[in-house]
């Protein structure tokens, strides 16, 4: 049981609803356009999932080989930092995960395109191996791009361009480029949560030499850059719903911009790297809040 509690932290089960915000965005504005599958529905999020978790286990893994987690981190504990797992069971851990993150991916695509769309299933199948790719890679070896100010860049294009426009794209084998603008709003909120992680670890993990971009920047300029992208966010799906207004239900998501505003005034006023922890929270679950009722309200 300990060791099962020890599997079920190291997944960080906090970050999960930040990862599907993204497929009920774009399965709910296919619904609005007349486009639903409940198998695609589902793989969709269950790869989501996998992907969230191998990226976790991956951070975990790469993190500790690399001492970056150590006495100066802030956030809550690793389980390779704590002794709970051992590198050989992380690394075991990564590679079922990544193999049943794959299955899934495919069984995906066979649900959305089935043997007749064989191009579409080769560019998803592909863009599932680079987002595999990609989740290991943030901090494992020695070419980790989260190491390189990277993160962030990877954070805007899975999270959100794949995650809104593919899982959107799944449904209605269309391309449509407004749906573009809300994939951009749930893909900058994401780099908001990755941006408030960074400079909230901005001291230790520039003691560590990991060179992200909130160690690039500086705390000034990464503060900025933080109001950037959660501002820029709301600009976008407020412009998305002008273009497409089918209704006043379709403003169902303002209240929750609320919490971004007042996220944005404490971070403003922050002085204390340590006291940002709380506001990943409140901003991974703002953006899932923002996702539940943009949805609904296409849905209406």
């Amino acid at each position: 049981m300990k060791k099962l509690n020890s599997w079920i932290s190291a997944a960080r089960l906090r970050t999960l609803p930040l990862s599907v915000s993204g497929i009920i965005v774009g399965t709910t504005i296919a619904v609005q356009h007349g486009y639903f599958n409940i198998a695609i529905f589902s793989l969709a999020l269950g790869t989501t999932l996998g992907l969230q978790v191998l990226s976790n286990f991956a951070n975990d893994y790469g993190d500790g080989v690399k001492g970056t987690d150590n006495e100066d981190r802030v956030g809550p504990q690793r389980a390779l930092q704590s002794g709970l797992i051992t590198r050989a069971e992380m690394k075991q851990g990564i590679i079922i995960t990544a193999i049943g993150t794959l299955l899934l991916a495919i069984l995906l695509i066979y649900a959305a395109f089935g043997k007749e769309n064989l191009l579409f299933a080769l560019m998803f199948f592909l863009l599932g191996i680079a987002a595999i790719a990609a989740a290991i890679k943030y901090t494992v070896g020695e070419s980790a791009y989260g190491y390189r100010g990277l993160g962030d860049v990877f954070v805007f294009l899975f999270f959100g361009l794949v995650a809104v426009y593919g899982s959107y794209f799944l449904y209605a084998h269309e391309f449509k480029w407004e749906v573009l603008l809300p994939a951009c709003t749930i893909g900058l909120l994401s780099m908001g949560v990755l941006n408030l992680n960074n400079m909230r670890d901005r001291n230790s993990d520039e003691k560590a030499g990991k060179n992200t971009l909130a160690v690039i920047l500086g705390e000034k300029k990464a503060k900025n850059y933080h109001y950037v992208l959660i501002l820029a966010a709301i600009f976008c799906l407020v412009v998305y719903t002008v273009l497409s207004l089918d209704g006043a239900s379709d403003f169902l998501y303002l209240p929750a911009l609320v919490p971004l505003v007042l996220h944005l005034k404490r971070v403003v006023e922050n002085e204390n790297p340590m006291l940002l922890d709380p506001e990943l929270k409140i901003l991974a679950l703002s953006t899932f809040a923002i996702a539940i009722l943009f949805g609904i309200g296409q849905i209406i």
